[in-house]
């Protein structure tokens, strides 16, 4: 083949290198099938393993998993009776509980999954001319009839999104001002409602790639 034969493909050559790579950056999609299959009614929520600094994160992260999920039409076990049960087998820490057998679980509980999670970013983070808390979370649903993954995810959100507000001035002004909202961010709650709105991305079914509607929603089998 001669030079001139070999740069007339050479466009024909790039288009098909483009859409070769734009096919490998399509988003993958949640299989339902096990979901579906597997019907779960009743979850039994593990507490969050803790990834970060911040040793409230544990808490404050399972303080606010249970009301998307009961609003997304599932039952859910209550979270200071299953900490009990917890107690009395001897285990206390979250590590420990995820570590338990989902045949044990199962046995114990009778739930249909148990809602494994945990916690990579929890907390205010100061950037030099402002201040913002951030809670990142991963989540696996697990069919306690047989181990298998009913789903998988993960969210993230931050503490402008409850409604942040911003000021105009000096440097000075916004350095002060950044100073003390890392203040009011370490001392007041804002992680614990930031870990509520990423509970309600990570859990509230309806979403892209989101949990499916549960038996106790009107939306049930819609998704």
């Amino acid at each position: 083949m001669t030079l001139f034969s070999r740069l007339k493909w050479l466009p024909v050559l790039a288009v098909v290198a483009l859409f070769a790579a734009c096919a490998q950056q399509q988003p993958k999609h949640v299989d339902y099938t096990a979901f579906r299959a597997a019907k779960p009614r009743t979850i039994v929520v593990l507490p969050p393993l803790n990834e970060t600094a911040d040793v409230n994160a544990t808490n404050g992260m399972l303080s606010q998993m249970t009301m998307p999920l009961a609003e997304s039409g599932y039952y859910v076990l209550p979270v200071a009776e299953v900490a009990e049960t917890f107690r009395e087998n001897g285990l206390t820490t979250p590590a420990d509980i995820q570590d338990v057998s989902p045949a044990k679980l199962r046995s114990i509980f009778g739930a249909d999954a148990a809602l494994y999670t945990k916690v990579t970013q929890y907390g205010s983070v100061y950037q030099v001319i402002d201040s913002n808390t951030v809670v990142t979370a991963s989540a696996k649903l697990v069919d306690l009839a047989n181990g298998d993954v009913l789903w998988q995810g993960s969210a993230s959100a931050n503490g402008k999104e409850l409604g942040d507000y911003s000021a105009g001035g000096s440097l000075l002004v916004t350095l002060v001002q950044a100073a003390v909202k890392q203040v009011a961010h370490s001392l007041g709650d804002e992680s614990q409602k930031v870990a509520g709105l990423t509970s309600r991305k990570l859990f509230s079914a309806g979403q892209p790639d989101g949990l499916l509607y549960g038996p106790h929603s009107p939306k049930y089998g819609t998704d």
